[in-house]
């Protein structure tokens, strides 16, 4: 009976964590949602006087809005990708690993079974990237989500304002969110800015629309302001290749630790993750190339093209202040 009542308060309360995680998502769709009202009926058809500027700011007003609703659509509801079933451990080699009890005995046991999988990353101390959670080898870039209870390839990170992990699956669509709401948030407040200027000065009647107006330039405003920190924080990762645990923990390769260690380049970073078919790279649409679970390198592209290990060289004295420009300087 009391085991029972356990479970039921155990499922009561992952049932409210679950209700209370979608908070966030809703506080957006709501703001949203009154930015439409504010911007479409208050500001163009109540505001806005001429009817050639009405038609074109709604027409251009609700051609960013369709694409900043789909991609945020495609970012909450596109589910992350797991591993695939080889490299969960099998029944008997999971029983094999939890019985032993020496830890060299449990890295070998590691070693032999990644010895048949495409994975190329280690942990800190150089061993096998295993998830005793969900009992598998982590491939090259998989991450354990707490909030999700399961392993996200490629995982970045989880984001509370779209309830969802941002991997392999959707990091493009989400890249695309912020861009278009950057867009969206720019082109209200620099539409706006006009009549808010209006109505401060009085040249506009002070009615309801007014509060809307001048409300919709302030959120628009602060809202692009740290979109547009994201997003360039974002972008910044992109053309280096990296995720954002990446960008705080450098991946471990057999040779050790390198941060440059998935970086091809700026052109064929932005390929891993938008694909090479320029028509998809403004729809939220898969794209991106791979499975997900393994991933070009560097260091398998420097024997090809030797230039890539001298950019890395230099790329790491200018990082470190040691670049000519700097060194002239002194």
């Amino acid at each position: 009976m009391r085991r029972g009542w356990k479970m039921a308060l155990s499922g009561g309360l992952r049932f409210c964590r679950r209700m209370l995680a979608w908070v966030p998502v809703l506080v957006i769709v709501l703001v949203v949602l009154w930015s439409y009202y504010a911007y479409v009926f208050e500001m163009c058809v109540v505001t806005v006087a001429n009817t050639v500027e009405k038609v074109i700011y709604l027409a251009v007003y609700h051609a960013l809005f369709v694409f900043f609703i789909w991609t945020y659509w495609k970012s909450i509801f596109t589910l992350p990708h797991q591993p695939h079933q080889k490299f969960f451990m099998s029944y008997g080699d999971k029983e094999r690993y939890e019985n032993e009890e020496r830890p060299e005995v449990q890295k070998q046991m590691l070693l032999d079974i990644a010895k048949k999988l495409p994975v190329y990353t280690r942990t800190g101390n150089g061993a096998v990237r295993f998830c005793d959670r969900c009992h598998l080898i982590k491939p090259d870039r998989c991450h354990h989500c707490s909030v999700c209870s399961m392993c996200v390839l490629k995982m970045d990170h989880h984001c509370p304002w779209v309830n969802n992990c941002i991997g392999f699956s959707n990091y493009k669509f989400f890249l695309q969110f912020l861009a278009y709401s950057v867009l969206y948030c720019l082109y209200i407040a620099t539409t706006v800015f006009q009549y808010f200027i209006k109505y401060w000065v009085g040249d506009l009647p002070n009615t309801r629309s007014k509060f809307h107006v001048l409300f919709l330039l302030f959120v628009a405003c602060m809202f692009f302001v740290s979109l547009m920190i994201l997003f360039g924080y974002h972008c910044w990762l992109l053309s280096r290749n990296k995720t954002t645990l990446e960008a705080f923990s450098a991946p471990v390769f057999l040779s050790g630790p390198d941060k440059n260690g998935f970086n091809l380049g700026f052109i064929r970073n932005f390929q891993q993750v938008f694909g090479e078919n320029k028509k998809l790279w403004l729809l939220p649409i898969g794209s991106s190339p791979g499975d997900g679970h393994s991933f070009p390198m560097r260091s398998m592209n420097e024997s090809q093209n030797p230039l890539l290990a001298n950019e890395e060289h230099w790329e790491d004295n200018e990082e470190d202040g040691r670049g000519p420009h700097h060194l002239s300087f002194l």
